[in-house]
């Protein structure tokens, strides 16, 4: 199972704001959550790390975040969420083989943070390491929750909460949806490893598993560090759980197989694993185990509509001509910079900045012929129509799976509890029966009240609705690609039709002066 960058949002509701700075620049006990100390009692600080503030003038973050719950009134009471963390990990090869450094995810963490939370006093801070020594360079991107100025509203942005002054940030699902997206477009931009955040990227780890984890790789670690005293080589650095190794072997079969059946075969085959397929759902059972594991529980992609999907997806797979990476930049303006009292080194760095942007801003022009400026403009205008439209097909087909899931769910409720509401009509004790079966009656209720709400008069098979589940998501999975591939041309377009305009109004004052 191949890594990727991922994205994590914690709300706080911590009034202190400098525990959020200290914890960012300062050594914890990763199982208690601790400051360590050093022999005089101080607190250790972090060996390694990158951190900057934006939107708090000349203040701490912590002073900008007080005074802007003062100034609006806001945030006084325990049970208000005072600051949001937003953690972008990337993935542990980025470094070796795309050249990722700390400040090349610090540069990415503060545009991703300008571009998504403006008005929000920030901290924005990279460290070189995850837990257990996994070698991810990551990115803590911390928010104070009220936003000091009204700031553009963008497409994504629904409600006047999310671009009004003195509003409090709110992490909806619309909201994650399109930063994981922007995540996902951050890595392709910036030539990291990546995956499609919104499809079935999410794994089921419980409480339980996670500290097995922990205490594993724990273990794991003395282990390697007493081979490596005696002079042997360890031969696990990571250690995973029986969980985490189950996974890697179904998705390693699942990437391959091409129907149910191939499927299941493959996966006794190469693992001795048995699948079986039951009320709907698909349940696993590893070698040496007695007990059946339910695939949902394992994680999204495992759920069977994914799987089945997956499976048709495969038999469709076609190879996919690669989508032209042309970079290009933006243009500098070289006189407001000077301005600022920058050398003439910086002038003559400027320069050639500007001459190599624009020579790829004229070869991608050449390129698809569109050096015409009427040529240009109908161009973006065809691909702004496009890009609308992918994204309203895909936000369709992202409802309809929702609607077809959450049908799913009742009907199995409906199904299984419906003898149970039968029998409450005949019981000799109504309220004691009641009592007994709260739980079966609850749901039994839930799901007739779905029903009449969506006009639901005749139950469709859940075999014709996990079909159709599968269909919806191979659409989805075309159109998303290629809403991704209109909005990257859109945009090198865009700035390029800039960068021509720009140049220009540089080269008017010059020919004024000559």
């Amino acid at each position: 199972m191949n890594c990727m960058a991922t994205l994590k949002h914690i709300s706080s509701k911590n009034s202190d704001y400098t525990a959020i700075e200290a914890y960012l620049v300062y050594q914890h006990d990763a199982f208690t959550g601790k400051q360590l100390l050093d022999e005089q009692g101080k607190p250790k600080l972090r060996d390694s790390y990158l951190l900057d503030t934006l939107e708090c003038g000349d203040f701490s973050f912590a002073t900008a975040c007080l005074l802007a719950n003062r100034k609006y009134g806001k945030n006084t009471q325990h049970g208000d969420i005072k600051s949001h963390q937003y953690i972008i990990s990337f993935d542990p090869r980025d470094a070796a083989d795309n050249g990722l450094t700390m400040e090349k995810a610090q540069a990415l963490g503060l545009k991703f943070c300008s571009e998504n939370f403006p008005g929000h006093p920030a901290i924005v801070c990279t460290h070189p390491d995850g837990h257990n020594r996994s070698g991810n360079i990551h990115v803590h991107i911390v928010i104070g929750s009220i936003r000091t100025r009204e700031v553009e509203r963008k497409p994504y942005m629904q409600k006047p909460r999310d671009w009004l002054e003195g509003m409090k940030h709110s992490s909806t699902a619309q909201t994650m949806r399109h930063l994981r997206v922007e995540v996902m477009e951050l890595c392709e931009g910036a030539g990291l490893y990546q995956i499609d955040l919104l499809n079935g990227s999410k794994e089921r780890v419980s409480e339980a598993e996670y500290w097995a984890r922990r205490r594993g790789q724990q273990k794991l670690d003395l282990a390697n560090a007493a081979l490596t005293a005696a002079g042997q080589q360890p031969r696990q650095k990571k250690f995973e759980t029986a969980k985490e190794i189950l996974r890697k072997q179904i998705l390693d079969v699942l990437d391959n197989a091409v129907n149910f059946e191939d499927f299941s075969d493959r996966l006794m085959q190469q693992y001795g694993i048995a699948v079986k397929e039951s009320r709907g759902q698909l349940s696993v059972l590893p070698a040496g185990r007695t007990k059946f594991i339910r695939a949902k529980h394992l994680g999204d992609k495992f759920d069977k509509a994914a799987v089945l999907a997956t499976l048709q997806a495969n038999t469709e797979r076609k190879p996919k001509a690669q989508f032209k990476q042309d970079t290009i930049g933006k243009l500098i303006d070289i006189q407001s910079r000077m301005t600022e009292g920058k050398g003439i080194g910086y002038k003559r760095w400027l320069t050639k900045h500007n001459l190599k942007v624009m020579s790829q801003t004229v070869k991608l022009l050449q390129e698809k012929n569109l050096t015409d400026e009427d040529a240009l403009n109908q161009r973006i205008a065809e691909l702004e129509t496009k890009y609308h439209d992918s994204l309203a097909v895909v936000k369709d087909l992202e409802g309809r799976m929702k609607f077809n899931k959450e049908l799913r769910y009742h009907i199995v409720a409906y199904t299984s509890t419906k003898n149970v509401a039968q029998q409450l009509k005949t019981a000799k004790q109504p309220a004691a029966f009641e009592e007994q079966h709260r739980a079966e009656l609850t749901a039994y209720r839930a799901a007739t009240a779905y029903f009449k709400a969506n006009n639901i008069t005749k139950l469709p098979s859940p075999k014709k609705l996990e079909a159709e589940y599968a269909q919806l998501a191979s659409e989805k999975a075309k159109f998303y690609e290629q809403y991704k591939e209109t909005k990257e041309e859109l945009l090198k377009l865009k700035t390029a039709k800039q960068n021509v305009a720009s140049f220009f109004r540089e080269e008017e004052p010059a020919q004024q002066e000559r």
